[in-house]
């Protein structure tokens, strides 16, 4: 049963969060909640208009696409339905990087800039209009639904992203307070630091946890040599996102809490793409995102083949994400869901695997934690982290000019303040580098782990 405090919370004052923001979060969930009941038909038919008044507003008010659809012969109503995007060419990470400022909208639109490493190990900065992150966060919104609870529930979040770690003002302290939404860090996993994440669980007795498998999965272990009882806490689901969940990870994380594992699929620069509903498949937010998947060829494959992970999101009018790609790779799952959600199932999603590395004192560094020290840096284009030792690092970079000393010693001294300062560090400017065999690029490598 929901608690009066969460309904204070759910319906008058988040809802009023979102307004001040300027967002239109809540009018948009009402219409989600709707339309994943439609029937397949009713909602292929939405998400076709939509597309159709988005590539318009594309054309029409986009730079880029201006010029891109002149130089193919193309007008907006060429582009009819989601069969119709394979007209246009993909867009990627380096497309954005030299063509960032023809892909503002010339209209007027509030923007939040997003930065990303990606699976492609090439630093990304972007741009999300409140259009955007409405439709963003009305889809989390109403995925956290299925699973029985709701923003103004309790809510331990923990993660390792500075870009949320780095804004603890004193107002958003107190939002956080007021949503009962505590966010611990997830990067450094000292012994310390679980027993103090342990201890804050104990005493806020989520009733939902959020954050990165592989970090839950380690508390997890450390609560068990502790002896800790999590299932004591009162979790009803466990959300992870951001990696690929494992499943002996699911299993551990489900077994300690004695309750279901969520699993979601998105990025900050894709947007929130699928996620997994109480009868265990993930939905695609197909009123907002269309998902290709694409052979090596760039074709599309077959119901049930495995395919790159390509998104266009209709809700982008300020800066649009048409063909993005994704780099990571699933399949379409045809069967519908037993949950009676018409939204599309997608499966088997492999990608975005974050590796652990060793400080010289034996903790583990979560791999963000050096992916974010090097994704703004914008000399460089590039870049992977192999630890070949236990006290010997080495980062290779691709960038158009050499790195300067200063550029360098700072580098040497962040990776040295995060992973010890006895660790030897080389740093390589190189002209490319390749993808692993299974054509993924794996940015941070550790060759202690088998």
């Amino acid at each position: 049963m929901t608690s009066w405090y969460t309904q204070l919370v759910s319906r008058c004052l988040f809802p009023l969060h979102e307004r001040l923001k300027g967002h239109s979060t809540y009018r948009l969930l009402a219409a989600l909640e709707h339309s994943q009941w439609l029937t397949p038909a009713q909602l292929a038919q939405l998400q076709q208009d939509k597309l159709q008044a988005f590539i318009s507003q594309a054309v029409a008010e986009v730079p880029y696409y201006q010029q891109l659809f002149q130089r193919l012969g193309l007008n907006a109503g060429d582009i009819r339905s989601p069969a119709d995007l394979t007209k246009l060419p993909l867009l990627d990470k380096s497309l954005i990087r030299s063509h960032s400022a023809q892909l503002f909208s010339n209209k007027s639109y509030r923007y939040s800039r997003g930065s990303t490493g990606g699976s492609s190990g090439q630093p990304l900065t972007f741009y999300m209009d409140q259009h955007r992150v409405s439709h963003d966060v009305a889809a989390k919104l109403r995925a956290t639904r299925w699973w029985g609870v709701d923003i103004g529930d309790k809510e331990a979040v923990i993660w390792g992203a500075p870009i949320e770690l780095g804004k603890q003002s004193r107002l958003k302290s107190w939002r956080d307070k007021l949503f009962r939404s505590v966010l611990m860090p997830a990067l450094t996993l000292t012994p310390e630091l679980i027993e103090t994440q342990l201890q804050q669980l104990q005493q806020q007795q989520p009733a939902m946890l959020f954050g990165y498998p592989s970090v839950i999965y380690q508390l997890c272990l450390a609560a068990k040599r502790q002896r800790a009882d999590l299932s004591r806490l009162g979790v009803k689901v466990v959300f992870v996102t951001s990696e690929m969940l494992y499943p002996h990870e699911r299993d551990t994380i489900s077994q300690s809490f004695q309750c279901p594992v969520a699993n979601g699929y998105g990025a900050r620069d894709a947007g929130f793409i699928a996620h997994e509903c109480p009868a265990g498949r993930m939905h695609i937010s197909a009123e907002d995102i269309i998902v290709e998947l694409l052979d090596d060829d760039g074709q599309p494959v077959a119901a049930g083949q495995s395919g790159e992970i390509v998104v266009t999101h209709l809700a982008t009018p300020g800066f649009p994400f048409i063909r993005y790609r994704t780099g990571d790779l699933a399949q379409l799952d045809p069967q519908p869901c037993s949950c009676g959600r018409s939204l599309p199932v997608l499966a088997n999603v492999r990608g975005r695997r974050r590796d652990f590395l060793l400080t010289t004192s034996g903790d583990q560094l979560h791999s963000w934690g050096i992916v974010y020290l090097l994704r703004d840096l914008t000399d460089i284009e590039k870049f992977k982290v192999i630890q070949h030792q236990a006290t010997q690092i080495e980062l290779l970079v691709v960038a158009e000019q050499p790195l300067s000393p200063d550029t360098q010693t700072d580098i040497r001294r962040q990776f040295q303040r995060l992973l010890g300062t006895d660790m030897q560090i080389s740093i390589s400017q190189v002209a490319d580098i390749p993808a692993s065999a299974n054509g993924k690029y794996c940015y941070v490598e550790n060759k202690l782990v088998s």
